[in-house]
């Protein structure tokens, strides 16, 4: 008789706990709390508001380390939280106790799910709150940030004589430098995920499908507590150009290349970006195969050398790697772009595709992915690579230590 499965595979699982193998890096969640609540306060401060209310999970997670059904808040956002320049801050339907947080109140059915065709009604008793709740904090500031509402909210505060103002310009900025314990989460899960693209890479053969492989990532992640990846980014042989294809069924051969973007919200909340493209033996590389990832790699090589404080996006995109004209087509979306508990802003964009829509000029302490997708127009293979960065006061620093494939460089 066969193993018990669920023996087999949990009870016996010595691999995926990745405190089994390395400590973890000595980090204070306090401070990393205080930290980020600052950021946001400053934030109000510069942009003369008296409060954002946050309801996206993100800024939830970022400003009060609010970790309950994220992903249902995205797109059904039940709780919602008041933060002031001065004063208490106050979370509305929050479905437990959160110690950064000040007060707990009933909050508003403001979403459809909860309010259907009430939330206008909603939207006028959420109004009233914040009046409420301007006056409780003795502010006659009338101007207030919201963050990802629905229409009938801004209306409903303007028709009580309140400025409302784009919250996200505030919560994103926020996040923008990262603090020396944010650094240290990301360190710890980037070191996950390159614990699970190791699994990946054992995993590796013919006959083994796209889906069981980004399981394994997954799987990585959860067990070390960890969230959730954005996307299923995996795909192989015919299905790798052009790149964008989430992990199917198909089964890997032999002679493919096969690669992956995490796109992963890890442990403590931070974000890891790490896109690595395998080879699938027993078959070697074919040569054709080598050049496209050597065009990969000196495209990260060289834009890499254009991170650091002072770049701007408009500097960069002049400067970036020349893509050859048989890779534009399908070249990733972006040359780089920012990251800390998700994608982040700023992005720069290939110049042959058009002119970047704003500029910003890099800083020390922010954390940027630079991105290369090379899959030629009209050809089978393709290689997506891309190196998650901390900008340093003279330069950056690599925050990978997975390498590039020996076998598509030799």
């Amino acid at each position: 008789m066969s193993a018990n499965p669920v023996d087999k595979l949990v009870f016996n699982d010595d691999w995926s706990d990745l405190t089994r193998f390395r400590s973890m890096p000595q980090i204070d969640l306090e401070r990393m709390s205080r930290y980020r609540m600052g950021r946001l306060k400053q934030q109000l401060e510069l942009h003369d508001v008296a409060m954002v209310m946050l309801v996206n999970p993100i800024s939830l997670r970022y400003a009060v380390d609010y970790r309950s059904y994220m992903l249902f808040q995205s797109h059904i956002p039940t709780v919602y939280l008041f933060i002031p320049q001065d004063g208490p801050t106050v979370f509305y339907g929050c479905y437990y106790d959160v110690p950064q947080v000040d007060d707990f109140r009933p909050g508003r059915p403001h979403a459809f799910f909860d309010g259907g065709t009430n939330i206008d009604e909603a939207a006028s008793g959420l109004a009233e709150d914040v009046v409420a709740y301007l006056d409780e904090i003795g502010s006659a500031n009338r101007r207030v940030a919201l963050e990802y509402i629905n229409p009938s909210v801004t209306q409903a505060l303007e028709a009580r004589g309140i400025e409302v103002v784009d919250g996200v310009r505030i919560a994103e900025t926020a996040r923008l430098i990262k603090s020396e314990d944010e650094i240290a989460c990301m360190r710890w899960a980037i070191a996950v995920a390159e614990h699970g693209a190791d699994m990946v890479k054992k995993a590796l053969r013919p006959g083994v499908t796209e889906l069981q492989l980004w399981g394994l990532l997954n799987y990585t992640n959860i067990a070390n507590n960890g969230d959730w990846h954005e996307g299923r980014m995996l795909s192989s042989g015919s299905r790798i150009n052009p790149w964008l294809q989430e992990a199917s069924e198909r089964k890997i051969e032999s002679g493919d290349l096969v690669g992956f973007d995490t796109d992963m919200v890890g442990p403590f909340g931070y974000f890891v970006d790490l896109s690595r493209t395998f080879h699938c033996g027993p078959a070697k590389p074919t040569r054709r195969q080598k050049q496209i990832y050597r065009m990969a790699v000196d495209e990260i090589e060289h834009n890499l050398k254009l991170v650091y404080p002072g770049m701007t996006l408009m500097e960069m995109q002049k400067q970036a790697y020349p893509v050859p004209e048989e890779c534009q087509q399908n070249a990733y979306p972006c040359i780089m772009h920012a990251v800390g508990m998700c994608d982040e802003y700023p992005q720069a964009k290939h110049l042959f595709r058009q002119e970047n829509p704003y500029d910003c000029t890099f800083e020390a302490g922010m954390v940027v992915c630079v991105e290369s997708y090379m899959g030629p127009e009209g050809e089978r293979d393709g290689v997506k690579l891309e190196q998650q960065v901390l900008i340093t006061e003279d330069g950056c620093e690599s925050l990978f230590t997975y390498p590039w494939e020996e076998t598509l460089l030799d």
